[in-house]
């Protein structure tokens, strides 16, 4: 997609993908980019769900990797707000089973995203309706980005002799015949003239230890004529060109839902509207927090501020998070009371 004028609201896009087949994925077979309408949200939220929608297939959607590519919002804002818009329907994380025709199996989380508010009823159906899907090929492009290492600043190089190029693989194998059979010992300007045959085999999935047998297996007592011989084998034996393997297929086994900001399966925490408890708790503590201090709390720098920031007092999120879990009569930590 185009990004014409940069817009805060937009993702960048030089925003990171996942990992092969992780990342954002459409669920059902909505349209992309279909004009959304998030009246509904509140004003995060509606902000950060335009920002997901115009991701594309395959982005990260990480609560981090998002922070780090939005303008407005740190962490625990967009973390918030993904609680948030997994509750209102538009976000599900499900972790599917997968099993390989090679009898080798793997789990891969899935995100899915509805640009329309969508039932838990109809997230059921469609985590159901994930069992037994063919997923040979149904893998977004992209890999997770890695960063590269920091160069070291070298001391000016002398000047030195021009390099000489390296000889190609096909050029060093038929220099090399000699030390199969000396009666196929070609010249230099032999090698030159063969090296493009020499190449086309490699090109066809052959090793130069191929390439070495067919043109030394066999041979006549007196070779006159190295070079002669050794064209009309290249030629005559030449190998069909290999065909790409096909991959092995895959199928879902088993699909579940994993909370949108912990992956706690559902196996073994209950989740309800997609989130679990624990989750609940952060998102309604930090939510308390705003209310208390009267603002939205996001990531703004202070150079883009018309005056300084009053100093916020600093909040305990974990006596917070357990004070508010006591008011609502959960336990306060994953086993504890």
């Amino acid at each position: 997609m185009a990004y014409a004028n940069p817009n805060p609201v937009l993702p960048s896009p030089s925003h990171p993908m996942a990992k092969s087949g992780y990342g954002k994925r459409l669920a059902d077979d909505e349209e992309p980019y279909s004009e959304a309408d998030f009246a509904h949200l509140g004003p995060r939220e509606a902000n950060l769900a335009t920002f997901i929608h115009h991701l594309p297939d395959g982005a990260a959607m990480g609560y981090k990797d998002i922070a780090a590519a939005h303008p407005l919002y740190g962490q625990q804002a967009v973390r918030t707000s993904l609680g948030r818009l997994t509750e209102a329907g538009h976000l599900r994380w499900i972790k599917e089973h997968l099993t390989v025709e090679d009898n080798s199996m793997r789990w891969v989380t899935r995100t899915y995203w509805s640009w329309e508010p969508r039932s838990p009823q109809w997230w059921a159906d469609f985590a159901r309706d994930r069992h037994g899907r063919d997923v040979t090929h149904d893998h977004h492009p992209g890999l997770a980005r890695v960063p590269e290492p920091a160069e070291e600043q070298a001391p000016e190089p002398k000047a030195e002799p021009e390099a000489v190029s390296e000889p190609s693989a096909a050029y060093r194998t038929l220099a090399q015949l000699r030390l199969a059979d000396r009666r196929m010992a070609l010249s230099e300007g032999e090698c030159r003239a063969l090296e493009a045959l020499a190449a086309q085999w490699l090109d066809h999935g052959a090793t130069p230890q191929d390439i070495t047998h067919a043109l030394t297996a066999g041979l006549p007592p007196t070779v006159t004529n190295p070079g002669g011989l050794a064209r009309n084998r290249l030629e005559n034996k030449m190998p069909p060109k290999a065909l790409a393997k096909t991959p092995d297929r895959a199928h879902v086994t088993r699909a579940i839902f994993v909370c949108g900001l912990c992956e706690e399966p559902e196996t073994t925490t209950e989740l309800v509207h997609g989130i679990c408890a624990d989750c609940r708790a952060e998102c309604d503590a930090f939510e308390a927090e705003e209310a208390r201090l009267g603002i939205q709390i996001g990531y703004v720098p202070d150079t883009f501020l018309t005056r300084p920031r009053a100093a916020a007092p600093v909040m305990d999120v974990t006596e917070r998070v357990a004070e508010l879990r006591r008011a609502a009569g959960l336990p306060t930590g994953r086993g504890g009371v």
